[in-house]
């Protein structure tokens, strides 16, 4: 176990270092610069050479990138090109919108996905199987963005049961924060939990046919009771996997949501510091991205152990 956890953090490390270096030198190699977007195409050469020493961003590449790299691990992010203001705070306060949308949006997907994966393969030769199967089809097939709209057209305005846009801070109102987040993350959360149903019916399918499971049918047990006692672990394991893929997709997929429904979070951050060209900001906040994927992996990782004690034996 310690040397599957020294290899897997040092497979972190090299992961996260070598985003980094893509991450700058993407960013750094478009065309234009950042004094140029914030002074406008009225600024002289003069003041863009002024504002561009300012910033730092005559120096090096290499020095440019030995200085974030310095912030990231120091926790001293910087300041923003657009309003000099530090970055740490800001994306603080994006992140008290972003993170519970992802988590709710996860834990809806959740509620869906298990029990409707679990019914309609238990029921799949049955219209209930079948009717559900159907449903997670559809759900697949609805883009989130889609199905925000609707429901901001169904729930806020015609029956005004939930706010349509904006964010109420939780220092203001705890229950306005979450009544602000509702629609959001059941738009997230259904798309995802449709698509993770599917992955649920097809492990919990595969259980079902397996001969163990049969043994245990046929001494007594109820279907039920021996996908309970017997199968439930080993469908858990593939269901794991797609599970740390889908925590990816949502967190791609509130950058849309957020949009969607007027959202101060980390996608719109993200949005308009690349539409002014803020590169630091954006270079903090993908990383940010990837530390948070990489990380669930190495969490896919260590559930992959703690279901099955068998795969720790074969790595």
């Amino acid at each position: 176990m310690v040397r599957f956890a020294v290899r897997r953090l040092t497979t972190v490390l090299l992961t996260l270092w070598a985003a980094s270096i893509l991450v700058f030198t993407v960013l750094n190699i478009l065309p234009g610069t950042p004094a140029q977007v914030i002074l406008g195409t009225q600024a002289t050469p003069a003041s863009v050479r002024a504002l561009t020493i300012k910033l730092g961003l005559n120096e090096p590449l290499v020095l440019q990138y030995l200085h974030w790299m310095q912030g990231l691990l120091t926790l001293h992010l910087g300041n923003s090109y657009i309003s000099g203001q530090p970055i740490a705070p800001e994306l603080g306060a994006a992140l008290e919108v972003t993170a519970p949308l992802v988590v709710l949006g996860l834990l809806v997907g959740l509620l869906i996905a298990v029990p409707a994966g679990l019914v309609s393969a238990v029921h799949h030769r049955k219209a209930s199987g079948a009717a559900l199967a159907a449903a997670t089809q559809v759900g697949i097939a609805i883009p989130n963005f889609v199905l925000g709209i609707l429901l901001i057209i169904v729930v806020a305005v015609y029956l005004k049961w939930l706010p349509a846009s904006g964010f109420t801070p939780w220092s203001s109102s705890v229950g306005g924060a979450l009544q602000s987040l509702i629609l959001p993350s059941v738009s997230l959360g259904l798309v995802e939990g449709a698509i993770l149903a599917r992955y649920v019916r097809t492990a919990v399918l595969g259980v079902l046919r397996a001969d163990y499971l049969r043994t245990a049918r046929a001494k007594g047990m109820r279907t039920g009771q021996a996908l309970v006692r017997h199968g439930i672990r080993n469908a858990a394991v593939p269901v794991v996997t797609v599970l740390g893929l889908e925590l990816s997709g949502l967190i791609i997929g509130a950058v849309v949501i957020e949009a969607v429904f007027t959202l101060p979070g980390v996608g719109s951050l993200l949005l308009s510091s690349v539409a002014n060209r803020d590169l630091i900001l954006v270079q903090d906040i993908v990383m940010l991205v990837a530390t948070v994927v990489v990380l669930t992996n190495l969490l896919v990782d260590i559930l992959y152990r703690v279901i099955d004690p068998r795969i720790g034996l074969r790595s």
